[in-house]
C-alpha cells in the first residue's frame, strides 16, 4: 500500500469543511433543500462537498473504493482493500437549521476496520482526527474517553422528549451529528451514545476510530464487533460508551434491539 499523506488529507477535510460552512453561513434555502426518503433530507451543499471530497480523496489514494451517503452506491468497493467511508455532512437537520451540530466525515477503512477518521466541524470550530494505534485529538489537544463505571447517572446527550425514557441518565446537549455525538464520549464530555435502529456506515466509521483510539468501547447495538465496507453499507445501531459500562447497556437495550429486529 502507497505511503498516505495524512497532512494532505487533513487538508482536504479542511477544504470541504470550508465549502459547507460558506453554504452553512449563508443559510441554506428551501429550494436547495428536500427529502430523498421520507424523514432524510439532503441540501445542495451535502452534494457539492460529496463531488468535491470524491475527487480529491480519489487523487490522494486512487486505488481506494467509496462509499458515500451522497453517491449511488457502486459494489465494486468490496473488491477493495481500502475504501473511504464518507458523509459529506453529518448532521443535515442541524445544517439547515442554523444549528452548529454537524461535520464532514471522512474515514478511510481497510479490511473491515477504520485506519483514519477525520470529523471536520467547523460551525464548532472542531477539527477531531485519528489514526489506528497512534493518535486521536480534537484541536491538537490529545483525547481520553469517559472511564465512567456506573450505568446510572450516565451522561448521555438526549434531547428533552427524551427525558423520560431515560430517567435514570443524565442529559447533556445533543448534536444532530451522531460522529459528534461519538466524539463527546471520547472527549470525556459523554459517557455513553446509543442508537438502536439500522444505520449507515458512513454515520459513524470516522467517529468509531476516534472514540476507541481515545480508550472508549464501540459496538453495534447487539454489542457485537463493527465491520465496514459491508455489502449494504449497514450497521444495526451503534453503542460508544466508556469501556466499563458498555456490558451494562447491552443489557439494557437488549430487548428492544430484540424488538426492532423482530420488526425488521
Amino acid at each position: 500500500m502507497a505511503e498516505i499523506d495524512y497532512d494532505q488529507l487533513v487538508a482536504i477535510a479542511r477544504e470541504a469543511g470550508h465549502l459547507a460552512m460558506a453554504g452553512w453561513s449563508a443559510g441554506v434555502i428551501s429550494d436547495d433543500v428536500w427529502e430523498k426518503a421520507p424523514g432524510h433530507i439532503v441540501s445542495s451543499v451535502d452534494i457539492a462537498v460529496d463531488e468535491l471530497l470524491k475527487k480529491r480523496l480519489h487523487k490522494l489514494l486512487p486505488q481506494a473504493g467509496w462509499l458515500s451517503e451522497e453517491t449511488a452506491d457502486d459494489t465494486e468497493r468490496q473488491s477493495k482493500e481500502l475504501v473511504w467511508v464518507v458523509d459529506p455532512i453529518d448532521g443535515t437537520k442541524d445544517f439547515v437549521k442554523g444549528k452548529t451540530g454537524w461535520a464532514v466525515s471522512i474515514a478511510l477503512v481497510k479490511n473491515g476496520q477504520p485506519i483514519f477518521g477525520i470529523l471536520e466541524a467547523p460551525a464548532m470550530a472542531e477539527t477531531w482526527i485519528a489514526k489506528a494505534g497512534s493518535h486521536t485529538e480534537v484541536n491538537g489537544r490529545a483525547l481520553k474517553a469517559s472511564i465512567r463505571d456506573r450505568y446510572d447517572g450516565a451522561r448521555i446527550p438526549l434531547d428533552v422528549a427524551d427525558l423520560a425514557k431515560d430517567v435514570d441518565l443524565t442529559p447533556v446537549s445533543k448534536p444532530n451529528s451522531i460522529a459528534l455525538r461519538m466524539a463527546m464520549v471520547a472527549d470525556n464530555r459523554a459517557d455513553l451514545v446509543a442508537s438502536i435502529r439500522w444505520g449507515y456506515e458512513w454515520d459513524i466509521a470516522a467517529a468509531h476510530l476516534i472514540a476507541s483510539e481515545a480508550g472508549g468501547f464501540v459496538s453495534d447495538a447487539l454489542g457485537q464487533k463493527l465491520f465496514y465496507n459491508s455489502e449494504h453499507g449497514k450497521a444495526f445501531g451503534v453503542l460508544c460508551c466508556a469501556k466499563n459500562i458498555h456490558d451494562a447497556a447491552v443489557r439494557r437495550l437488549s430487548t428492544i434491539a430484540a424488538e426492532v429486529l423482530a420488526r425488521d
